[in-house]
């Protein structure tokens, strides 16, 4: 992994057979992200894992063990007590140029990944809620 910043915008590039997340959250960890945005994200994934949230206890995840391009990623990351929350979807393209997306589980890199995060000082925490089951955003 490689990143830059400058004026609290992030420049990153992912490699061959590196961990999304993983690398994600080292990125966060090495310019101290409190919070930020995901503004985009090309390249391509040698594998991914999407979700669907369908009711509280049913999140039907799928795993797509292909090559991959990444269309585009969107989402937020926070602070959180163990490291860093990630809210992401995906839109990926398959070889016969369809398109799938959902809630972005897990990947690996395949030829590489290109991505911006602008950072934001803004107090983000994440906390499931009753009701979904899911981790809401909550504006401390």
């Amino acid at each position: 992994m490689q990143s830059q910043e400058k004026d609290n915008f992030i420049m990153a590039r992912l490699f061959p057979r590196e961990n999304v997340f993983e690398q994600f959250e080292a990125i966060c960890r090495k310019h101290k992200v409190k919070s930020g945005v995901f503004v985009m994200a090309v390249g391509q994934l040698a594998w991914a894992e999407l979700g669907f949230f369908r009711a509280k206890g049913d999140y039907f995840p799928q795993k797509f063990e292909r090559p991959v391009e990444v269309l585009a990623i969107s989402g937020a990351v926070s602070e959180s007590e163990n490291g860093h929350d990630f809210h992401l979807h995906i839109s990926l393209g398959g070889a016969d140029k369809t398109v799938v997306g959902g809630h972005f589980i897990a990947g690996e890199v395949s030829v590489t990944l290109e991505l911006a995060i602008l950072k934001t000082e803004i107090d983000i925490r994440r906390k499931v809620e009753n009701e979904t089951g899911l981790k809401g955003m909550f504006l401390e």
